[in-house]
């Protein structure tokens, strides 16, 4: 009866909000852990959403090839993910399990994403293997400090309500460095190139990296990690943490939802471009296109105040469902501008409810796995999830140059309707179609219990054990 009793106290401080202050995340650690984002999505923004243009019409690479290069790229990439989530719950530093990463690798990643854009004179085959190169090493590098922004999240605090909040300003911050990018990199592109698109794209990323790095040397510096398991903040084996997943049923789910809506998210941000450049023949719409596309902020900033009263889940499928609403609005609007800025918001702003909410669930997943197997391996499963987020963004990437391919597409021409067919697939009917998915696959997220109530039991475990 004790214990039951203490846990029951523990859950009814949780919902009072007079947890212990170990629980609670200062708000200059929170914008600190934010900024860490900025710097991730001012530097992969470039990647994720231009590079496809970048490469077919800068660099002079073929669509088709560059199609295939963005998924084997990918399948790289899964597998650094769960490498670097054995590696981060096999550290044990002064700094935790997750911050020093950020320590170690900002430098060659920002690195790596400014040579990715150097774009040196050389043969078709060469530049095709220079981009293999870079583009692989920029991706696994980006893994080395994106991948520890995640995993920390479970570990900043055990307060289910503190962590989202942190991670609305992870979302946030990362949103903010995505707008940055879509207002100023054309503009950029074009000061710094003087009619030079591939010198224009080298110093804009210059500059972009070396505010990153700044950034997350802020993160790395202001923030902090508490929440340790039972056992401490002792290195996890790889055995250990794999009975975490062992019957992770949530976490299973939130794999699954990263694949389907990553996948969705970046096939919508790839297609983009050439739908506005070559669908409605307005490239001068480009860059207020991609700003707008940014009001997912709004939808981050209302996940705090909509889980007061909602389930995640909930939220979630709320959030993919008025992104399908903006997506017929931009398709029924025809090449009626004000049709399709108000569906780009619309959308935008329900994406950002399940992009507010994604990485907290795969907190949530952590906790479950715990109290489930009595091992918490953060690194692990986050990065395990991580390899559905790495498919999805590799899949989201190539599908849309594939399409290209297959469509017919050839750079600065103008396009054969069935070019300009493949790019309306690629942008509206394939992201509709993925977030009727998603929807389908959050219908399957549950716990056993109440979240709060397994909060209430790990942490009277952890007490006991000290």
């Amino acid at each position: 009866m004790a214990v039951h009793e203490e846990v029951v106290r523990r859950v009814t401080e949780i919902h009072s909000g007079k947890s212990s202050k170990t629980h609670k995340i200062p708000l200059k650690e929170k914008v600190s852990y934010g900024l860490g984002d900025v710097a991730s999505n001012l530097i992969y923004t470039v990647i994720t959403t231009y590079l496809t243009f970048y490469f077919t019409d800068v660099f002079g690479l073929g669509a088709a090839a560059v199609g295939t290069m963005m998924l084997i790229v990918r399948f790289v990439d899964m597998i650094d993910s769960p490498i670097f989530g054995v590696l981060i719950d096999r550290t044990n530093t002064k700094w935790g399990k997750s911050r020093p990463w950020i320590l170690w690798f900002c430098i060659p990643f920002a690195l790596s994403s400014v040579l990715l854009f150097m774009g040196p004179d050389l043969s078709q085959s060469g530049k095709l293997v220079y981009a293999y190169i870079f583009y692989i090493a920029s991706s696994v590098l980006y893994a080395a400090v994106n991948n520890p922004l995640t995993t920390m999240l479970s570990s900043m605090s055990s307060d289910v309500q503190e962590r989202t909040v942190a991670n609305t300003f992870r979302m946030f911050g990362g949103q903010i460095g995505g707008l940055i990018v879509n207002l100023s990199l054309l503009p950029l592109v074009a000061y710094f190139g003087g009619g030079d698109q591939q010198k224009g794209f080298f110093y804009t990323m210059t500059i972009f990296s070396v505010v990153g790095v700044i950034m997350f040397l802020i993160t790395f510096f202001n923030t902090r990690e508490r929440v340790q398991s039972a056992s401490g903040n002792e290195a996890v084996p790889l055995r250990e943490g794999l009975k975490a997943l062992k019957g992770n049923k949530p976490w299973v789910v939130v794999a699954l939802l990263g694949l389907v809506f990553f996948t969705m998210y970046i096939i919508k941000l790839s297609a983009g471009i050439y739908y506005i450049t070559y669908n409605l023949g307005r490239k001068d719409l480009v860059t207020t296109v991609n700003t707008l596309g940014m009001m997912t902020l709004i939808g981050i900033l209302l996940v705090p105040f909509l889980t007061k009263f909602f389930s995640k889940r909930k939220v979630v499928i709320a959030g993919i469902i008025i992104n399908i609403i903006g997506l017929l609005m931009i398709w029924l609007g025809g090449a009626e501008v004000s049709m399709i800025l108000a569906g780009t918001v619309i959308s935008a702003i329900g994406l950002g409810l399940p992009a507010g909410l994604l990485f907290t669930l795969m907190a949530d997943a952590v906790d479950y796995g715990e109290w489930k197997s009595g091992i918490r391996a953060q690194g692990l499963l986050v990065s395990a999830s991580g390899i559905g987020i790495k498919l999805g963004s590799g899949l989201g990437a190539a599908i849309p140059a594939w399409m290209l391919g297959a469509g017919g597409y050839v750079a600065n021409q103008t396009q054969t309707q069935s070019a300009l067919t493949a790019i309306t697939i690629s942008y509206i009917w394939l992201p509709i179609i993925l977030s009727a998915l998603s929807i389908l696959i959050m219908a399957f997220f549950k716990f056993e219990k109440p979240h709060n109530e397994i909060i209430a039991e790990l942490e009277y475990r952890r007490a006991q054990q000290q």
